[in-house]
């Protein structure tokens, strides 16, 4: 073979290989592109498949929103606590009563509260529902430091100190004031609080227990004589098996007729006649004397009263607030009721 073929041959295979070699690397480059072409659609797939969320929005919560739940309410049996909340009860009417304009706008507010049984209306029934009270008393100092603890079946009324049933009046502090120090702000608002536990009550004795269940708000009014000044009816309850429950009306019963018709009734036996009577004689000794020691505590207790002191009672005002309507909640509407309890009588304005 000639020399110039070999050359030609060798140079047209150098071609050849450059030309593989040239078309291997656009190849790569190729893949190269297309590799990262995929990579940025699939990273733009990812992105666009992101759910977009909407903002939240929460209400701001009011000023005194919370005031309602934290007066305790007095005399509420313990296991019903839970029922009582089971409801988000709308006090606005309460908060709206200290801005401008309101009853206790301004004045110096004393805050307790208490439940009423009710058979009301709720989800097309009528339901029994614990309604939520909350009775503000508008005076310059405490209506009272006392309890009253009185039922059907505890036959003895006592008065007993607050702090005894761990109770005491404590100053409300507003939500937007709560970031300060209690002893530099001058409260207008205090709240009858409980300071039991609730996980402490298996530890008390059952009578301790009732005797929570039983309180009253004690309120004594020097210038209004007591209904129970006034009265002459005596409760009885004879200690036999089982025992006679009656009233007994000192001004219009007599003893032995009386004690007749029960053993006629046959609530009564003959032989417990003598005893039954001695027992209800010494009751209404124990009520008339009880009716002129108060009226003697009433009379001293004015005249040693200053007039800055008779004052503030003539001018003392109840108000007793009840939830407002809601459409979550039961309709409270037709079942207000003026009445507190015995011993602050009924309340000047129900809102």
């Amino acid at each position: 073979m000639r020399k110039g073929a070999k050359r030609k041959g060798a140079a047209a295979a150098a071609a050849a290989a450059a030309k593989a070699s040239s078309s291997s690397q656009e190849n790569h480059k190729e893949e190269d592109e297309q590799q990262k072409t995929s990579k940025a659609h699939r990273a733009k797939r990812v992105k666009a498949s992101k759910p977009e969320t909407e903002p939240e929005y929460f209400e701001d919560q009011r000023n005194m929103e919370d005031l309602w739940k934290e007066v305790f309410p007095v005399g509420t049996e313990w296991d019903q606590l839970d029922s009582v909340y089971q409801f988000k009860w709308n006090f606005s009417n309460l908060e709206d009563a200290f801005e401008e304009g309101g009853v206790l706008y301004g004045k110096k507010v004393y805050l307790f509260g208490c439940t009423e049984p009710q058979l009301v209306p709720y989800e097309n029934k009528n339901k029994i529902v614990c309604i939520p009270v909350v009775v503000a008393v508008v005076s310059p100092f405490p209506p009272s430091d006392k309890i009253g603890i009185k039922s059907v079946q505890r036959e003895v009324e006592e008065i007993v100190p607050m702090k005894e049933m761990k109770m005491d009046w404590v100053p409300y502090i507003p939500l937007e004031k709560r970031d300060r120090q209690v002893e530099r702000l001058k409260s207008q608002i205090f709240i009858l609080s409980c300071t039991q536990r609730r996980s402490a009550l298996r530890h008390l004795k059952v009578d301790r227990l009732k005797k929570f269940e039983y309180c009253l708000p004690y309120f004594y009014q020097p210038f209004k004589e007591d209904e129970f000044e006034q009265s002459t009816v005596v409760q009885i309850m004879f200690p036999v098996e089982p025992p006679v429950v009656c009233e007994f009306d000192w001004e219009f019963d007599e003893v032995d007729e009386f004690t007749d018709k029960l053993v006629e009734e046959e609530a009564l036996a003959e032989d417990q006649k003598d005893a039954f009577k001695d027992f209800v004689k010494e009751k209404v000794r124990e009520a008339k004397k009880a009716n002129r020691e108060a009226k003697e505590a009433r009379r001293k207790a004015i005249e040693e009263m200053s007039e800055e002191t008779k004052a503030a009672f003539e001018s003392m005002r109840f108000y007793k607030f009840y939830p407002v309507k809601t459409p979550d909640t039961p309709d409270v509407s037709n079942v207000k009721a003026p009445f507190i309890n015995r011993y602050y009588g009924k309340a000047h304005e129900v809102l």
